[in-house]
């Protein structure tokens, strides 16, 4: 019986922070995101593409919004930013191998609001950004900033 009462008091000991929590709730629900896949966008230069930039991205969303309904729009989101970056390149006039970074987060969350209404995709976040190509891309129309 006393091995009997330790083996059960050791395993709710085990259990009790897990039952203590389940009331609050957890910073991903809090906060809920969406992790896009990469995706690739070109930049176009004198009507040229030069280089494309890998892209991974974060959308932050409201605490209303029904992350795996959102999720479920990623392809839809990607969609209307590739488009978007073919119809008007995320191109920074100094550096052929990075983008707009502000262009870009722009651009999503105005596509966000009109596919799944406003308020809801509140933030994007560049996870990772890189380029195809580093070097043999042409030169810069203006210097890179230092």
């Amino acid at each position: 019986m006393r091995r009997f009462a330790l083996g059960l008091l050791a395993a709710l000991s085990l259990a009790a922070p897990a039952l203590a929590g389940e009331g609050a709730p957890s910073a991903a629900s809090r906060n809920p995101t969406v992790l896009m896949s990469p995706l690739a966008l070109p930049v176009v230069v004198d009507g040229q593409v030069v280089n494309y930039v890998f892209v991974t991205l974060r959308l932050g969303l409201s605490a209303q919004a029904d992350a795996s309904k959102m999720r479920a729009m990623e392809p839809y989101f990607r969609d209307a930013l590739v488009r978007a970056g073919h119809r008007s390149p995320f191109v920074r006039p100094d550096n052929y191998a990075a983008l707009d970074d502000n262009k870009l987060k722009a651009t999503l969350l105005r596509d966000a609001a009109a596919l799944v209404g406003p308020g809801i995709v509140l933030s994007v976040q560049i996870v990772r950004e890189q380029a195809q190509h580093y070097s043999g891309l042409p030169k810069p129309a203006v210097p890179p900033r230092r």
